[in-house]
């Protein structure tokens, strides 16, 4: 057991970051943050599957309609510009209590809706939880995580999305054999309540706080009393006249000459990808049952199949991540969609709907492999831990408008369009990702960015 000198923050940051095993606890607590990842797609994608059954039961107006799939992600715009800063002042770990607390009580009331004016406010609260969550979850996974693990971990996230996805899809069919269809979507919303408590729970007996945020915002010593939970080391703390919290920073600090073209990459490819996600991948079951037809069995099973290959590709690319790094995993996710909503669009209308689908699949793939999970893994590897919370929130926010954007537009786009058109028109966005990422070279992957002199961007506040 060796013995570590403790004189300032960037030795707690060193020290984690140069590990040479990683902390065995810290991977546990890194994965117990990614299972709110889990409950965010759950909660965003588990409302599509039952959108049949609600119509039936509320007959809703294409305005409520709107309206009620769209607010789970207004919701995640507010929690994730409310929610960063937060993050950042209060800590990760209550944060992350508070927004499973919320889930699981905006779940239940969801799912016991009495009509869609209630249903909306509840999907609405739903949605700060996912917002607040973000931000909080991959800054105490970026923390915990040495530098060679830091993209691999920060970037699971999308696998546990997808997981979600397929798992929420798959979980409708024995819904219907055991309650038949006409309460579909208060089975398939309500069940997410039921994840968000196992993870509540085993994050209040294993997660802690990131000892890095401690070390900037709460003491040194309070820094090494984690560090002492979650490596073997002996800590021994020096200069304690350095004992203390920093300065705030201002909120515009990540758009300081030092951050702001990270900013820009991290919200472009962020945003962007939620309006490619949130038209294609969230209207996967209308899309599907043009293709294929409307029987809702298939509609399930197809859904399902394609967000497979939303695994394989979120599966892959942790591993490959410290190799190509963020912006080369982006920019190869980019090219293949381009190329495979070209081709989508330019088919001949009597083109076999079994390829159509293969293609959305790739699609799907593609996604997931690059932009997909880079747009927040930039985010959270772009910013020391003063600003990370922030950095993460904006991004995130920027992940909302674009999720807003796809709700409402695709369908809008699909109606007067078709599927070839709006195929054809969607292109421009991986497309634009694509050139700021060519424009503007920032790599987060491998580097410390936790050198933070710029005495610019503090406040007194």
């Amino acid at each position: 057991m060796s013995q570590v000198v403790i004189r300032s923050k960037n030795d707690v940051v060193n020290f984690i970051n140069n590990h040479p095993q990683g902390s065995g606890r810290g991977k546990i607590i890194a994965w117990i943050a990614l299972g709110s990842i889990f409950i965010d797609a759950y909660d965003f994608t588990s409302l599509s599957i039952g959108l049949g059954s609600l119509k039936a039961e509320f007959n809703p107006s294409s305005f409520q309609l709107g309206a009620l799939t769209a607010s789970i992600a207004v919701g995640a715009l507010v929690g994730a510009l409310v929610g960063g800063r937060l993050v950042d002042r209060l800590g990760r770990y209550k944060l992350l209590i508070l927004d499973l607390i919320l889930f699981v009580a905006a779940a239940v009331a969801a799912g016991l809706a009495p009509n869609i004016e209630l249903l909306l406010v509840f999907r609405f609260l739903l949605g700060i939880g996912v917002g607040i969550d973000m931000p909080a979850a991959l800054s105490l996974i970026s923390e915990f995580s040495r530098t060679r693990d830091k993209g691999k971990y920060v970037n699971f996230w999308q696998l546990i999305w997808y997981c979600a996805t397929v798992i929420s899809a798959l979980l409708t069919l024995p819904i219907i054999s055991l309650a038949g269809e006409e309460h579909l979507w208060r089975w398939a919303v309500g069940f997410g309540a039921v994840p968000a408590a196992v993870i509540l729970v085993l994050r209040l007996i294993y997660a802690d706080e990131s000892p890095t945020w401690a070390a900037a915002s709460l003491s040194l010593r309070k820094s090494v009393d984690i560090l002492r939970k979650n490596y073997d080391d002996e800590f021994v703390v020096e200069d304690a006249h350095s004992d203390g919290p920093t300065k705030q920073v201002k909120v515009t600090a990540i758009f300081s000459k030092t951050y702001r073209l990270r900013t820009l990459v991290a919200s472009v490819v962020s945003g962007f990808q939620a309006v490619q996600y949130f038209a294609v991948g969230f209207y996967l079951p209308v899309i599907i049952g043009m293709i294929l037809g409307q029987h809702i069995v298939q509609i399930v099973i197809g859904t399902a199949i394609i967000n497979v290959f939303g695994l394989l590709g979120g599966g892959i690319q942790p591993f490959v991540t410290w190799r190509l790094g963020l912006r080369r995993l982006a920019i190869i996710g980019c090219a293949i969609c381009i190329a495979v909503l070209l081709a989508i669009g330019l088919l001949p209308r009597d083109a076999s709907p079994y390829f159509i689908g293969l293609l959305l699949g790739i699609f799907i793939f593609a996604h997931s492999f690059g932009p997909g999970a880079q747009g927040k893994s930039i985010a959270a590897l772009s910013y020391p831990t003063e600003l990370r919370g922030l950095g993460t929130g904006f991004a995130e926010a920027m992940s909302r408008v674009g999720s807003i954007i796809g709700f409402f537009v695709f369908p809008l786009v699909l109606a007067a369009a078709g599927v070839s058109g709006t195929m054809l028109w969607f292109c421009l966005v991986p497309l634009i990702m694509l050139v700021t990422l060519l424009f503007v070279r920032w790599e987060p992957s491998g580097k410390n960015v936790e050198d933070y002199e710029d005495t610019a961007v503090r406040s007194n506040a």
